[in-house]
């Protein structure tokens, strides 16, 4: 098994090992993981000129048709050259038609999995990752060096700077989906061609949330104490394809950052001051529902919930088919938590 290094894996889908031509994409990041797919294939099919040379399938009716995918991989495309081949992993297993793949695979056929999130040492993933012929590189949210990497290809590319502030901001509000953060930064671009310069009022007047697609709503809200909001967001999220695993995850890195802020507070310092001087900065939208979850909540109640949460992400992932409902109850939880610390308070 080779293990690709996050800092390593864009290099590596640029060009491919011919002996390793299966390839899976797999993670939280659904932007991401589409993002490097488009970009391995157009590399693959540098310089083709056959139209039918990229070919696109459903997992589903892979599994249920498992010889398609072996047809259409040792298939010589009509002009000669190399082949692409991008699946679009869905609810059922296609290990039955990925094994005969590795075991022989296809000369001149490049297939790329694009998959969600998987367990580790189990199905496609252990499949792939075990094979020789096989190449599985994960997919998660950006964070830091990526995050600037992104913004500063975006706005390289629109002959833009940025003020130090203003990228904080932005990073900040960037993240839970590749090509959902990239849609943004555009934006932003488009919003300020021509005057050289962004700044933290242009950030504000035009990114709207895309860390996580909106995660912050749902998880803002549960921690601050207002079950019907973080309901309603919650569900709105989840009904649009939004992963229970991912929203689950935020849900938990968002404790973790609470847990710091209340332990600041604790300390002797004010909530505004630990809200103010947040770095990255807060977006104000939603400084108010962190102030409030911060007088709701001790360091202890923080720390109770972030295993909550961990042992609700656990069971999601051990209960694919009841993760939304897991992922539901477990922010409503916070939600009637927070609500009943509130009036304690």
């Amino acid at each position: 098994m080779v293990a690709v290094k996050p800092n390593e894996a864009d290099t590596l889908l640029g060009r491919i090992d011919p002996a390793r031509p299966v390839v899976l994409l797999f993670g939280p990041d659904a932007g991401l993981v589409a993002e490097r797919a488009a970009k391995a294939a157009a590399a693959a099919l540098s310089g083709s000129t056959d139209p039918f040379a990229l070919v696109r399938l459903d997992g589903d009716a892979i599994s249920a048709d498992p010889a398609r995918l072996a047809d259409e991989a040792y298939t010589i495309g009509m002009f000669g050259g190399r082949r692409v081949i991008r699946v679009r992993v869905g609810g059922r297993s296609i290990t039955a038609a990925i094994e005969p793949l590795l075991a022989s695979p296809p000369v001149d056929t490049l297939i790329l999995l694009e998959a969600g999130d998987l367990k580790r040492g189990q199905g496609l993933r252990e499949l792939v990752e075990r094979s020789p012929r096989g190449l599985a590189v994960a997919c998660y949210a950006d964070a830091g060096r990526d995050l600037d990497r992104l913004i500063d290809e975006e706005l390289r590319a629109a002959d833009l700077a940025i003020d130090r502030e203003a990228r904080e901001l932005l990073a900040a509000h960037l993240g839970g989906d590749r090509l959902a953060s990239r849609g943004e930064v555009k934006k932003l671009a488009l919003y300020a061609h021509g005057q050289g310069r962004i700044t933290v009022e242009d950030v504000e007047a035009i990114v709207g949330d895309a860390s996580a697609t909106g995660f912050d709503e749902a998880i803002d809200t549960a921690f601050a104490g207002d079950a019907a909001a973080a309901d309603e967001a919650a569900a709105r999220l989840l009904s649009a394809g939004t992963s229970p695993q991912g929203l689950l995850a935020a849900a938990i890195r968002a404790a973790v950052q609470l847990h710091r802020w209340r332990i600041a507070v604790e300390g002797g310092a004010s909530v505004r001051t630990v809200v103010e001087n947040s770095r990255p900065p807060i977006h104000f939208r939603r400084k108010p529902l962190i102030e409030r979850a911060l007088d709701a909540w001790s360091a202890d109640g923080l720390s109770a919930a972030v295993i909550d949460l961990g042992t609700a992400a656990a069971d999601a992932r051990k209960q694919a088919a009841l993760a939304d409902l897991i992922c539901s109850r477990a922010l409503l939880s916070i939600a009637t938590s927070a609500a009943r610390r509130r009036r304690r308070a």
